[in-house]
């Protein structure tokens, strides 16, 4: 892959801009919807309200609804992975720790993704790649601080942010294995439609008895979860996972989380230390070491 191809284009940037805003504030947005509305019935109503939304974007654009033959086992273990895996055991571990904390260990996920990378489709890291993850990584230790000792509080939390870490990092490698051909809106839309289905199943099954009155600004958080959340932001990600290679696109993703915390700062009241400017510089430098070009 030449290096023109490596690096996102102008558009991908503007993506990946708007990508980081949305789902940023969407970290401490998620902790206030979660004092109303049950974590399944959450993610799973916005999941089907986001996917029918998509769907219905892109047949207002002309495109089919009709699935190509053979693409409906690959779809289900994307579902599987970027949907069900990720935002279950997401929703889980916000609910348990600090909205910045579980953003911080949610995205791990390019320590997972460049692992799976290499295995699974055979990509080569270079020497930019690997300064850049562990730039990346050293801004998220960077920015959990004094709190890595208070991760113990919450074990339960923590593992289900890792394992939500790694199951986005396998569906990540997964959406450029199986590179389906198919607009990326039909794409996003079936991923969330069907991984929206087990979900709902499971609220329904499980959560019926702890619905109750949604508050105003919980109300606001589920409109901006199907909204932007969902219908622009994984349709934004799918687009850019498959402009670039898998090491690129993760790391590209490093700043979401910073976005989270200085969102939780605004939104919850959390106050700014030294661990989130340093952090926040590491990344930073982790992104410029995949999105700028080489000199000649």
């Amino acid at each position: 892959m030449t290096e023109e191809r490596a690096r996102l284009s102008s558009f991908g940037l503007l993506l990946l801009a708007l990508l980081a805003l949305g789902w940023g504030l969407n970290w401490p947005i998620m902790k206030i919807v979660l004092r109303d509305v049950p974590p399944l019935s959450f993610r799973g109503g916005c999941l089907l309200l986001g996917g029918l939304g998509v769907l219905l974007i892109g047949r207002l654009d002309g495109q089919s609804w009709a699935l190509p033959r053979g693409t409906f086992g690959k779809l289900a273990m994307l579902a599987a992975t970027n949907i069900v895996g990720w935002n279950v055991l997401m929703v889980y571990g916000v609910g348990l720790m600090s909205s910045g904390r579980a953003a911080l260990l949610g995205y791990t996920m390019p320590l997972w993704s460049v692992g799976f990378s290499v295995w699974l489709l055979g990509e080569r890291l270079s020497a930019r790649r690997i300064l850049g993850l562990a730039l990346g990584l050293a801004g998220v230790a960077a920015l959990m601080g004094e709190s890595r000792s208070l991760l113990g509080a919450a074990p339960v939390g923590v593992l289900c942010m890792l394992g939500a870490a790694m199951s986005w990092g396998l569906g990540v490698v997964l959406l450029k294995r199986f590179a389906l051909k198919m607009p990326t809106t039909m794409l996003t839309g079936w991923s969330m439609l069907i991984g929206a289905l087990p979900i709902c199943v499971a609220a329904l099954v499980l959560e019926t008895g702890e619905w109750r009155a949604v508050g105003f600004w919980p109300a606001f958080g589920l409109a901006y979860n199907v909204v932007v959340a969902f219908m622009f932001c994984y349709w934004a990600w799918n687009r850019i996972v498959l402009m670039v290679p898998v090491a690129v696109s993760s790391l590209s993703s490093l700043v979401t989380p910073v976005i989270g915390v200085l969102g939780g700062m605004w939104l919850l009241g959390e106050q700014p230390g030294w661990n989130e400017f340093v952090g926040a510089g590491l990344i930073l430098g982790a992104l410029a070491t995949v999105l700028l070009p080489q000199r000649k």
